[in-house]
């Protein structure tokens, strides 16, 4: 893979439930409008769609 995915929080997580406001937390997302680079692996993924409908996510080079 070697790749590495942008990820931006584009909704707020009030009112979601806890398990998909932890999975936001775990992505490193702390807040509306805030954006993370996270590895490209399954495990990432899997969160990303968890919480597909607050986040949006486009893949990077590993380079930024």
């Amino acid at each position: 893979m070697g790749e590495q995915l942008k990820i931006r929080q584009v909704k707020s997580g009030l009112g979601a439930p806890r398990k998909q406001r932890d999975t936001l937390r775990a992505l490193g997302l702390k807040h509306h409008q805030d954006q993370v680079v996270q590895p490209d692996n399954p495990a990432i993924r899997g969160m990303i769609h968890a919480v597909a409908h607050l986040v949006e996510a486009e893949e990077v080079g590993s380079d930024g």
